[in-house]
């Protein structure tokens, strides 16, 4: 059974480390080690979540319950905290928001792996890199607009 545990967190760190790479070729705040190592933990999560408490035995006639999303809810809440530490409010520009939502769907991948959904978790996998390289793709050759900040006493050239 160790064999499949460890097979869930290698496809999950596998899937997220895909995402990193795409996210390290375009020069982003979190790439590859940053995915891959939020794949590989939340599949982690997971596997203890689902399998890691199996021993655990009561005093005679208690029945003991135990609820995997409890674990599940907690890697959610503790991502959501490392995305927001990668969100960047500067000059009244947003930067790092597709960054924390990929850190975000990174985990909730390294989840579905965790739990044995390897086709949920690979479809997902290509769902993200086809948004990102789409986006990238249509930014670039079809909304051309100019990344150019402006000062406040500064005239907006495209204005005119």
């Amino acid at each position: 059974m160790t064999g499949q545990y460890i097979l869930s967190i290698f496809i999950a760190a596998m899937l997220g480390g895909a995402i990193g790479l795409e996210r390290e070729y375009r020069s982003k705040e979190a790439g590859f080690r940053t995915h891959f190592l939020v794949g590989l933990g939340s599949a982690l999560f997971m596997v203890l979540s689902m399998h890691g408490f199996d021993d655990f035995v009561g005093p005679p006639g208690v029945i003991i319950q135990r609820d995997p999303a409890r674990m599940a809810a907690q890697v959610v809440s503790g991502i959501g905290f490392i995305g927001a530490g990668t969100i960047i409010f500067q000059k009244n520009v947003v930067k790092g928001l597709t960054t924390a939502a990929g850190l975000w769907v990174t985990s909730a991948i390294g989840m579905a792996a965790g739990v044995g959904m390897y086709a949920l978790a690979a479809a997902a996998t290509v769902m993200v890199l086809i948004c990102l390289e789409l986006m990238n793709f249509l930014h670039h050759n079809i909304f051309k607009h100019p990344h150019r900040e402006y000062d406040a006493d500064e005239q907006d050239p495209t204005s005119e």
